[in-house]
């Protein structure tokens, strides 16, 4: 008798669908404070909003990613969280840096501090997840 396939880990169960709540959450935070900044005050920083806005097609990609649950899905996801992570790192150092090019906060400036640290730990969340979904479907224990 063949043995019954193993049931395929999703990227959008368990854990994860609070994980995707959180990036949907940032996505509609980043997208309407961008917006509204932009639409605003552009001339006072406009490296700042830009990047807030960047930040938030990045929240709302690596959402989808993780909410299609298969092999382009978790492509993307791990695309997104890796950029996020990047971005987060980068942007953080550089606003430190450079407070000056930042009047006003960005989703990333700080390292996230604005937003309690936490686009600093999402991406590296998001990361783990990733992970751990395929160390399942490659059958090691997790």
């Amino acid at each position: 008798m063949a043995e019954p396939r193993s049931v395929r880990p999703r990227t959008n169960a368990g854990p994860g669908r609070l994980l995707i709540a959180v990036y949907l959450l940032f996505a509609i935070a980043a997208s309407s404070r961008a917006a509204l900044q932009i639409a605003t005050r552009f001339d006072e920083a406009p490296l700042a909003y830009l990047l807030s806005a960047l930040a938030a097609v990045v929240y709302i990609v690596a959402a989808v990613g993780l909410a299609r649950a298969g092999h382009a899905g978790r492509r993307v996801a791990l695309a997104c969280c890796t950029l996020e992570l990047v971005g987060v790192l980068g942007v953080g150092a550089f606003s430190l840096a450079r407070p000056d090019l930042f009047p006003d906060e960005t989703v990333w400036s700080g390292f996230g501090s604005g937003y309690g640290y936490i686009p600093l730990v999402l991406p590296v969340l998001g990361l783990a997840w990733l992970r751990h979904t395929r160390r399942q479907m490659a059958g090691a224990p997790s």
